[in-house]
Order: C-alpha cells, then structure tokens, then sequence
C-alpha cells in the first residue's frame, strides 16, 4: 500500500495542495517493512520521514520546490523492495530515494540505484560489504557494521575482562559485526573463546550459549536482529547463566525490549546510533525528539532519528549543489561534511561512513543510560559480579 503524506491528518504542515504543480514537487520515495520483522522499526521510520517532509515543506520547501515523500511497505522482504525502487525510478519516475531498512533490503535494491544514477543514503544499512562492490551512487549513514561493537570492547578491556564468545545469526549485517567483534578483539586483549553462527532457531540458540558457558567466557555477544537479541536473553535465564555482560546488536536499542523482557532486560548493552535524552548534545536532537512525542505520543528510537537524518543530510547536498541533478547530488553527498541530529555526516571514496562511531547503552533501572563514549556518557558501566 503506498502511504503518502498528503494522506495523514497527524502532520498537517506535510499536505501537498492539488494546485501544486508537479514540477514543484519533490518526490522521494523510500520502502520501509510496515509489515514483516522489521514492522516495529519500519513504522518508526514512517514516521520519521514524514515528520521531516512537514518541516521542509513549513520551511517552503528545498530550493523553493515542496517535498512528497512516498512510502511503501516492503515487507521486510529483499525483493519486494527491489521491485518497488524499480517501480520508484522506471514507473514513477521520481526524483530521489531513501534505502530500506536491513543491509539485506539495501544490498537487493543497490544494484537497482547504481545503474539508473540515484544516489541513495543508506538510512537502514550498515554490512561494510555494501561498500566493497563498487556501487557509486549507495552512501553510508550508519557507522559500519564491523565497528559496531567497538566502544563495548573498549569498556571490557578497562573492566579487565579477559574472555568473550560471540554468537552470530548469518545475514549480511550480523556476519559483518562478528567478524569485527573478532577481529578487533585481540587489540583489546580479548580472548574468543566460543564462536558460534546460529539459525533463529530456540534449539539452536541453546547449543550456542552451553558451548559459551563451557568455554568459560566471562562476556556474551550477540550479533544478529531484535529477535535473536530477545530470544538469547530467554535461553541465558532457561540456561541459568549469567555471564559479566550480555551484549545483542540491535535489539536491545528499543524500548520494546524491555518490554517483553522486564526486569530480564535489566543490564543489557547494545549499540545505538542516537538515544532519546534531551541532554543529547546532536544539533536540533532535542527539537525532533519533543515533536515527535507531540506528533505521535510515542517516542523515537535510533532508526527514526536516522530517517530524519537522512533527510537533512539530502537537503544539505542538494543545497550545496544548487541543484536536483542527481550526478551533481551525488557529488555533493560525498564531498559535504555534514551535521544532522544524530551527528556529522561524511563519507569516503567507496560512499562508507567515516565520521560517525556509534554509542555503547545499557539498561539501567528501567531506561538506557548512555555508557560510550565518555563524552556522552550519561552512567558508568555495570558488569554483574
């Protein structure tokens, strides 16, 4: 179903007047999973988009022209969301889009905008192999995946922890963070000694953290997606063990987490690329997080603040540009050193983000304190004894 936000009562400052001609149009498109396993995050993202097209378009728009952002459900499914962004450029011939959500979405609908000349802001990606194949139009809002758990290591390193194991799910992105827990752990006198990939299956999960627990690891790492995230804290209490410090990728970044896990979520650390704290010292960060309660009485995670990003990080480069041709936005996103509510923006020469090095949060008492780096550090650290 394709949402429009000329549909939605709730941002009337967003609403596209039937006068309006199409050449004053902006049209954006971007596929989000409405439905499917990323569902919660991709109704966030919704959300975040639309949220920026209202302020744009109070703003009077980029470059004098309105912006329309169409948004489909992709189900969380690859080939869905390459069938839509090939919908988005041959049919609706539209001027710019947004990546979907998951580096498996991105990397079906890269080769799509590579070939047809759109440069696209990954706003859902971040597998360093989307940066490896050569794509000239595909960039980075995320840092990459085999830094995402760096700051948790440096916090092991001065807890003197010595011993890790780290299970993976196998999708691209979940591939690319173990093998960077991996291969960065030895820099911090870290010892793998359990390494295990892992289907979504319970059973599975099982035999991975027993041989965790034997090994002797003192920490446990999880790579892989909210579920994985939930299902591995489960099997920890089926298990009864609980290891110095449970780390998981993605999930635990949600409040949705602590939800379904009370008090079992209590101590977790993930990694997130924004939090929801007024005291967030990222420009305007402060200013969406209150309209987005405002707007929607729900508030944000890390994935909607990264939407709304990768909307001001496009407004920037087609302003730098003084332009909407594509080649000439493309240019501008890999030479613009941008600042959006999530922080700097900027890129390399392959399109991976180079300025961005995401935060290290735990649950504490109820809510995500910030623990890495120690410049945003909102609590110490707590590793169980």
């Amino acid at each position: 179903m394709l949402v429009v936000a000329s549909l939605l009562g709730a941002l009337p400052g967003g609403v596209l007047h039937a006068a309006d001609e199409p050449s004053t149009i902006l049209r954006i498109g971007v596929s989000v999973g409405l439905t499917g396993e990323y569902q919660d995050i991709g109704r966030l993202q919704q959300r975040a988009y639309l949220l920026w097209q209202k302020n744009v378009n109070e703003r009077g728009g980029i470059l004098g022209r309105r912006v329309q952002v169409l948004i489909r459900d992709d189900r969380s499914d690859p080939e869905t969301a390459k069938k839509i962004y090939e919908t988005f450029i041959n049919d609706d011939r539209l001027d710019f889009v947004f990546g979907p959500y998951s580096s498996a979405n991105t990397a079906a609908i890269a080769p799509v905008v590579d070939k047809h000349g759109y440069p696209t802001l990954a706003a859902g990606a971040t597998a360093d192999a989307l940066w490896r194949r050569g794509y000239q139009n595909l960039l980075g809002v995320y840092a990459p995946a085999s830094r995402y758990a760096m700051g948790f290591l440096v916090l092991l390193a001065e807890a003197g922890i010595q011993r890790i194991a780290i299970v993976t799910a196998t999708d691209g992105f979940s591939v690319e963070a173990s093998n960077g827990m991996r291969s960065w752990a030895p820099q911090y006198a870290l010892q793998v000694s359990s390494f295990a990939p892992v289907s979504k299956d319970k059973g599975d999960m099982l035999q991975a953290a027993s041989a965790a627990q034997r090994s002797g690891a003192q920490v446990l790492l999880v790579a892989g997606h909210f579920n994985e995230a939930v299902e591995m804290r489960k099997v920890l209490k089926d298990i009864g063990w609980s290891p110095r410090a449970y780390y998981a990728t993605v999930g635990p970044a949600v409040d949705r987490y602590a939800q379904l896990l009370g008090v079992d979520a209590e101590a977790t650390f993930s990694t997130s690329t924004w939090e929801p704290r007024e005291d967030l010292n990222f420009p305007l960060s402060p200013q969406f997080l209150r309209q987005f309660v405002a707007t929607y009485a729900e508030t944000p995670s890390y994935h909607a603040a990264t939407a709304y990003a990768a909307g001001q990080i496009l407004e920037q480069a087609i302003v730098k540009a003084g332009s909407f041709d594509r080649a000439k936005v493309r240019q501008a996103l890999y030479l613009v050193d941008a600042e959006s509510i999530i922080g700097r923006y900027a890129v390399d020469r392959t399109g991976m983000q180079i300025k961005r090095f995401p935060m290290i949060v735990q649950w504490q008492g109820k809510q995500r304190e910030i623990v890495w780096p120690p410049k945003l550090r909102t609590a110490a650290p707590v590793f169980v004894h």
